[in-house]
């Protein structure tokens, strides 16, 4: 009869360790459920938190860049600005200068001309030095002649008389 009980037993055994199997099942589940989830939202923090950062780091590199740029295309400005200042400095500097060359041409030519003129100034006073240098040396050679003519003639005079 003791064995017309044991399946009885085992049945029951059988329910009792199938509920407890279950229940055990139902907690681990539960557990390695909630397990997941923790693991999950720690991931998903941790990629939020990585994904905000990497935007941040993004946004401030970005934004460096694009300050950069700026400087850089406001500094490529001045340069333009000053290249077409130093240009027209330059082209400025050009026209005096040209200008100073032509008024030197000229100054140069007026000198030559003065120079012709004073030397033509020069021969012609130089010749008329000459013509007047002969004519006083002849009037010089007539009066001495005169002078001697008169000497002799006083020098007869006294002696013939």
């Amino acid at each position: 009869m003791p064995m017309l009980f044991l399946p009885a037993d085992t049945s029951k055994m059988m329910q009792s360790k199938k509920k407890r199997l279950d229940f055990l099942t139902k907690n681990y589940m539960e557990g390695s459920q909630q397990k997941l989830e923790q693991l999950w939202n720690n991931q998903y923090s941790q990629r939020q938190k990585l994904t905000e950062q990497y935007s941040q780091q993004v946004s401030s590199a970005r934004q460096q860049w694009e300050t950069e740029a700026q400087r850089a295309e406001d500094q490529e400005e001045q340069l333009n600005h000053l290249m077409r200042q130093q240009q027209k400095i330059f082209q400025q500097l050009k026209v005096a200068h040209k200008q100073k060359l032509k008024t030197v041409k000229e100054l140069y030519k007026q000198n030559i001309k003065m120079d012709r003129s004073h030397e033509t100034f020069l021969q012609g006073a130089q010749q008329e030095l000459k013509k007047d240098m002969a004519s006083l040396q002849k009037k010089i050679l007539a009066d001495m002649k005169q002078q001697e003519m008169a000497g002799v003639r006083e020098s007869l005079q006294s002696m013939l008389f």
